[in-house]
Protein backbone atom coordinates (compact mmCIF):
# COMPACT_ATOMS: atom_id res chain seq x y z
CA UNK A 1 0.00 0.00 0.00
CA UNK A 2 2.82 2.21 0.86
CA UNK A 3 6.45 2.35 0.00
CA UNK A 4 9.38 4.75 0.35
CA UNK A 5 12.54 4.47 -1.28
CA UNK A 6 15.59 6.63 -0.45
CA UNK A 7 13.13 9.19 0.79
CA UNK A 8 14.74 12.52 1.66
CA UNK A 9 13.27 15.75 2.12
CA UNK A 10 15.04 19.04 2.62
CA UNK A 11 13.53 22.46 3.70
CA UNK A 12 15.02 25.55 2.70
CA UNK A 13 18.30 26.46 4.60
CA UNK A 14 19.10 22.81 4.65
CA UNK A 15 17.71 21.16 7.14
CA UNK A 16 16.72 17.60 6.60
CA UNK A 17 13.86 16.34 7.76
CA UNK A 18 13.68 12.93 6.17
CA UNK A 19 17.00 10.90 5.05
CA UNK A 20 17.70 7.97 3.02
CA UNK A 21 14.29 6.86 4.36
CA UNK A 22 13.22 3.50 3.09
CA UNK A 23 9.82 1.53 4.54
CA UNK A 24 6.87 -0.19 3.23
CA UNK A 25 3.30 -0.88 4.69
CA UNK A 26 1.57 -3.30 3.87
CA UNK A 27 -2.32 -3.10 2.79
CA UNK A 28 -4.52 -4.02 5.93
CA UNK A 29 -1.80 -3.12 8.06
CA UNK A 30 -2.05 -0.39 11.50
CA UNK A 31 1.23 0.85 11.98
CA UNK A 32 2.59 3.67 14.21
CA UNK A 33 5.22 5.97 13.52
CA UNK A 34 6.83 7.16 17.03
CA UNK A 35 9.68 9.82 17.65
CA UNK A 36 10.12 12.72 19.27
CA UNK A 37 9.19 16.50 17.92
CA UNK A 38 10.61 16.89 14.74
CA UNK A 39 11.94 13.49 14.14
CA UNK A 40 10.16 13.43 11.15
CA UNK A 41 6.89 11.42 11.97
CA UNK A 42 4.56 14.53 10.20
CA UNK A 43 6.59 15.42 7.22
CA UNK A 44 6.19 11.28 6.46
CA UNK A 45 2.65 12.12 6.69
CA UNK A 46 2.95 14.85 4.49
CA UNK A 47 4.20 13.26 1.87
CA UNK A 48 2.14 10.48 1.45
CA UNK A 49 -1.11 13.08 1.42
CA UNK A 50 0.69 15.20 -1.38
CA UNK A 51 0.90 17.80 1.65
CA UNK A 52 4.15 18.19 0.86
CA UNK A 53 6.62 16.19 -1.95
CA UNK A 54 10.11 14.46 -1.46
CA UNK A 55 13.62 16.30 -2.38
CA UNK A 56 14.55 13.28 -3.36
CA UNK A 57 13.50 9.47 -3.61
CA UNK A 58 10.54 7.99 -4.94
CA UNK A 59 7.05 7.50 -2.57
CA UNK A 60 4.55 4.78 -3.89
CA UNK A 61 0.97 4.66 -2.55
CA UNK A 62 -1.25 2.01 -3.55
CA UNK A 63 0.85 1.63 -6.98
CA UNK A 64 1.28 5.40 -7.30
CA UNK A 65 4.34 7.49 -7.99
CA UNK A 66 3.59 10.47 -6.04
CA UNK A 67 6.14 12.14 -8.66
CA UNK A 68 3.80 11.63 -11.29
CA UNK A 69 0.62 12.74 -9.72
CA UNK A 70 0.12 16.20 -11.67
CA UNK A 71 -1.16 19.51 -9.30
CA UNK A 72 -4.34 19.22 -11.01
CA UNK A 73 -4.66 15.30 -9.91
CA UNK A 74 -3.96 15.78 -6.38
CA UNK A 75 -8.03 16.30 -4.99
CA UNK A 76 -8.13 13.15 -7.14
CA UNK A 77 -5.50 11.65 -5.52
CA UNK A 78 -6.36 12.44 -2.04
CA UNK A 79 -10.17 10.59 -2.14
CA UNK A 80 -8.37 7.69 -1.24
CA UNK A 81 -6.93 9.07 1.98
CA UNK A 82 -8.83 9.70 5.10
CA UNK A 83 -6.50 12.22 7.18
CA UNK A 84 -7.31 12.52 10.58
CA UNK A 85 -5.48 15.94 12.63
CA UNK A 86 -4.93 16.72 16.21
CA UNK A 87 -6.88 19.74 16.61
CA UNK A 88 -9.58 18.27 14.32
CA UNK A 89 -10.44 21.06 12.02
CA UNK A 90 -14.09 21.10 12.01
CA UNK A 91 -16.22 24.00 11.23
CA UNK A 92 -18.23 25.47 14.65
CA UNK A 93 -20.76 27.24 11.89
CA UNK A 94 -22.05 23.55 10.58
CA UNK A 95 -23.85 20.62 11.99
CA UNK A 96 -21.90 17.68 12.75
CA UNK A 97 -23.41 15.84 9.60
CA UNK A 98 -22.47 18.65 7.68
CA UNK A 99 -18.86 18.78 8.64
CA UNK A 100 -19.05 14.82 7.82
CA UNK A 101 -20.48 15.65 4.33
CA UNK A 102 -17.62 18.07 3.18
CA UNK A 103 -15.61 15.72 1.26
CA UNK A 104 -18.13 14.47 -0.13
CA UNK A 105 -19.11 17.41 -1.57
CA UNK A 106 -15.99 18.31 -2.65
CA UNK A 107 -16.12 15.33 -4.72
CA UNK A 108 -19.47 15.47 -6.18
CA UNK A 109 -21.39 12.93 -4.38
CA UNK A 110 -24.79 13.21 -4.83
CA UNK A 111 -27.02 14.09 -1.89
CA UNK A 112 -28.67 10.98 -1.13
CA UNK A 113 -25.65 8.68 -1.80
CA UNK A 114 -23.88 11.41 0.66
CA UNK A 115 -26.58 11.27 3.39
CA UNK A 116 -26.41 7.61 3.57
CA UNK A 117 -22.45 7.37 3.85
CA UNK A 118 -22.49 10.36 6.42
CA UNK A 119 -24.88 8.38 8.84
CA UNK A 120 -22.85 5.36 8.29
CA UNK A 121 -19.35 7.10 9.47
CA UNK A 122 -21.20 8.49 12.34
CA UNK A 123 -22.67 5.17 13.35
CA UNK A 124 -19.59 3.92 13.00
CA UNK A 125 -17.78 6.76 15.82
CA UNK A 126 -21.13 6.24 17.72
CA UNK A 127 -22.21 9.68 17.02
CA UNK A 128 -25.69 9.03 14.60
CA UNK A 129 -27.42 10.80 17.70
CA UNK A 130 -25.33 13.71 17.36
CA UNK A 131 -25.80 14.22 13.42
CA UNK A 132 -27.67 17.61 14.05
CA UNK A 133 -25.51 18.91 17.14
CA UNK A 134 -22.96 21.86 16.80
CA UNK A 135 -19.48 20.12 17.07
CA UNK A 136 -18.69 23.07 20.09
CA UNK A 137 -21.72 21.25 22.05
CA UNK A 138 -19.28 18.09 21.98
CA UNK A 139 -16.50 16.65 24.11
CA UNK A 140 -12.73 17.06 23.03
CA UNK A 141 -13.07 13.08 22.72
CA UNK A 142 -16.34 13.59 20.52
CA UNK A 143 -15.27 15.77 17.96
CA UNK A 144 -11.87 13.89 17.36
CA UNK A 145 -14.22 11.34 15.98
CA UNK A 146 -16.42 13.55 13.96
CA UNK A 147 -12.86 14.00 12.35
CA UNK A 148 -12.04 10.14 12.21
CA UNK A 149 -16.11 9.81 10.44
CA UNK A 150 -14.98 12.88 8.12
CA UNK A 151 -12.09 11.13 6.96
CA UNK A 152 -13.76 7.46 6.59
CA UNK A 153 -16.66 9.03 4.70
CA UNK A 154 -15.29 8.64 1.61
CA UNK A 155 -14.15 5.29 1.93
CA UNK A 156 -10.51 5.42 1.86
CA UNK A 157 -8.02 2.61 0.88
CA UNK A 158 -5.54 4.31 3.46
CA UNK A 159 -6.19 6.67 7.16
CA UNK A 160 -3.79 8.68 8.40
CA UNK A 161 -3.73 10.15 11.27
CA UNK A 162 -1.20 12.98 12.80
CA UNK A 163 -0.84 12.88 17.04
CA UNK A 164 -5.00 12.04 16.86
CA UNK A 165 -4.81 11.62 20.57
CA UNK A 166 -2.09 14.18 21.59
CA UNK A 167 -4.80 16.49 23.29
CA UNK A 168 -6.73 13.83 24.97
CA UNK A 169 -6.49 11.79 28.57
CA UNK A 170 -5.78 8.11 28.57
CA UNK A 171 -9.36 7.07 28.53
CA UNK A 172 -10.36 9.27 25.30
CA UNK A 173 -6.97 8.42 23.72
CA UNK A 174 -7.89 4.52 24.11
CA UNK A 175 -11.80 5.28 22.77
CA UNK A 176 -9.97 6.54 19.54
CA UNK A 177 -7.73 4.02 19.38
CA UNK A 178 -10.19 1.32 19.25
CA UNK A 179 -12.29 3.15 16.94
CA UNK A 180 -9.23 2.94 14.49
CA UNK A 181 -8.39 -0.56 15.30
CA UNK A 182 -12.09 -1.46 13.97
CA UNK A 183 -11.90 0.24 11.28
CA UNK A 184 -8.24 -1.72 10.72
CA UNK A 185 -10.35 -5.11 11.02
CA UNK A 186 -12.33 -4.05 8.07
CA UNK A 187 -9.55 -3.72 5.87
CA UNK A 188 -8.26 -0.21 6.09
CA UNK A 189 -4.96 0.41 6.30
CA UNK A 190 -3.85 3.01 8.81
CA UNK A 191 -0.36 5.19 9.60
CA UNK A 192 -0.60 6.77 13.03
CA UNK A 193 2.09 9.54 14.24
CA UNK A 194 2.34 8.98 17.91
CA UNK A 195 4.06 9.70 21.19
CA UNK A 196 2.27 7.76 23.25
CA UNK A 197 4.35 4.58 23.92
CA UNK A 198 2.21 3.30 26.67
CA UNK A 199 -1.09 3.50 24.29
CA UNK A 200 0.69 1.74 21.28
CA UNK A 201 2.57 -1.00 23.32
CA UNK A 202 -1.28 -1.99 24.70
CA UNK A 203 -2.54 -2.20 20.91
CA UNK A 204 0.28 -4.47 20.32
CA UNK A 205 0.90 -3.25 16.84
CA UNK A 206 3.93 -2.54 14.49
CA UNK A 207 5.65 0.59 15.72
CA UNK A 208 8.50 2.26 13.31
CA UNK A 209 10.85 4.79 15.44
CA UNK A 210 12.32 7.80 13.29
CA UNK A 211 14.97 10.08 14.89
CA UNK A 212 16.50 12.79 12.88
CA UNK A 213 14.37 11.90 9.68
CA UNK A 214 15.77 8.29 9.88
CA UNK A 215 14.14 4.79 10.64
CA UNK A 216 16.04 3.98 13.80
CA UNK A 217 13.86 1.18 14.74
CA UNK A 218 11.18 -1.25 13.12
CA UNK A 219 9.29 -3.71 15.10
CA UNK A 220 8.22 -5.57 11.75
CA UNK A 221 11.97 -6.52 11.84
CA UNK A 222 11.41 -8.37 15.02
CA UNK A 223 8.43 -10.33 14.45
CA UNK A 224 6.12 -11.19 11.97
CA UNK A 225 3.56 -8.56 10.81
CA UNK A 226 -0.11 -9.10 11.56
CA UNK A 227 -2.17 -7.81 8.32
CA UNK A 228 -5.66 -7.72 9.02
CA UNK A 229 -8.33 -8.82 6.22
CA UNK A 230 -12.00 -7.77 6.51
CA UNK A 231 -14.45 -10.91 6.67
CA UNK A 232 -16.62 -9.32 3.39
CA UNK A 233 -15.36 -7.18 1.01
CA UNK A 234 -17.73 -4.05 1.94
CA UNK A 235 -18.23 -5.14 6.00
CA UNK A 236 -17.23 -1.32 6.93
CA UNK A 237 -19.02 0.35 4.22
Amino acid sequence: MIRLENVTKRFPGGQEALSGLDLAVEKGEMVFVTGHSGAGKSTLLKLIALIDRPTGGQVIVDGQNTRRVKRRRIPAYRRQIGMVFQDHKLLYDRSVADNVALPLVIAGVGTREASRRVRAALEQVGLLQKEKRNPETLSAGEQQRVGIARAIATRPKLLIADEPTGNLDPDLSLEVMRVFRRFNEFGVTLLIASHDIALIDKLGCRRIHLEDGRLQNDSAAEEEVLVVRPSTEDRWR
